[in-house]
């Protein structure tokens, strides 16, 4: 093979490219710190408060297990049904906004608006505004995680949708098939798997949401989060942060292993 044939390798980076990177994150960083008034300084001066709350939140009062196991059970319940609401919803949405499904871009393009609004809300200021709708307990919970959890499965399933392939769609259209028969036997057999999955990683996030919801009235194990901090009874707190942490890492691990067979 002539010299001339061969393929020429792409020329590496200048040093110099990486140092003004290097250079702007820099920046970036000093500059963000002077405007938030975060200092080194103030970090190692408040450094050793971190060892007296945690001689504080030990040993954990296991006593207290016994006040918040149904409230943990009321936030696996929220999250559960949170999610299953978020995700019968973004099916349609999902749908709406897959470019090659929807060739409306007078339709699809104000439902992806919609989408990215909802996504910018925290979950936290939803269940604050449903609070303040329908008044304190788990429904208000419940109303915000499943918007949450909309957000999320739509968005991550249109953009699964948008790169399935397409013989099978083209296949079904040349047969004369609907919309309808073309989603049904054409796109579900593709996706189902993925929404399954983005539907199980959801619940984790949301499972996580849902224990603090409680901090503005929304139900669930937060209520206590706020009890025992505001009373600074952090054994109480410890308690109910191992038991959380045990909870979602177990949920974390039963999610993993099901969403490994889906895919």
């Amino acid at each position: 093979m002539s010299a001339g044939a061969e393929l020429k390798r792409p020329k590496a980076p200048s040093k110099l490219k990486h140092y003004l990177t290097a250079a702007i994150v820099v920046l970036l960083l000093w500059g963000s710190s002077i405007q938030t008034d975060a200092t080194l300084g103030e970090l190692i001066e408040g450094f050793p408060n971190m060892f007296d709350l945690l001689r504080e939140m030990f040993p954990p009062k296991w006593t207290y297990l016994d006040n918040i196991v149904g409230a943990m059970l009321d936030t696996i319940r929220m999250a559960l049904i949170g999610t299953t609401l978020g995700a019968i919803m973004a099916i349609p949405v999902a749908l709406l906004c897959a470019g090659n499904l929807m060739a409306q871009w007078w339709l699809r393009y104000p439902v992806r608006f919609v989408l990215n609004l909802i996504r910018t809300i925290p979950d936290l200021l939803l269940a604050a505004i449903f609070v303040a709708i329908f008044g304190l307990g788990p429904l208000p919970g419940i109303f915000a995680l499943s918007i949450f959890a909309l957000g999320l499965i739509a968005k991550l399933t249109y953009e699964a949708l948008e790169g399935i392939d397409r013989g099978p769609l083209e296949a079904m259209t040349a047969t004369g098939a609907n919309g309808i028969q073309r989603i049904v036997f054409a796109v579900i057999p593709q996706i189902s798997a993925h929404f399954m999955s983005f539907t199980l990683y959801t619940f984790e996030i949301n499972v996580r949401a849902a224990a603090v919801l409680g901090l503005v009235g929304a139900g669930g194990i937060g209520h206590y989060y706020e009890i025992t901090l505001g009373f600074l009874e952090y054994d109480k707190t410890s308690v109910i942060i191992i038991f959380t942490l045990s909870i979602v890492l177990l949920i974390d691990y039963a999610s993993s292993k099901l969403r490994g067979k889906l895919l």
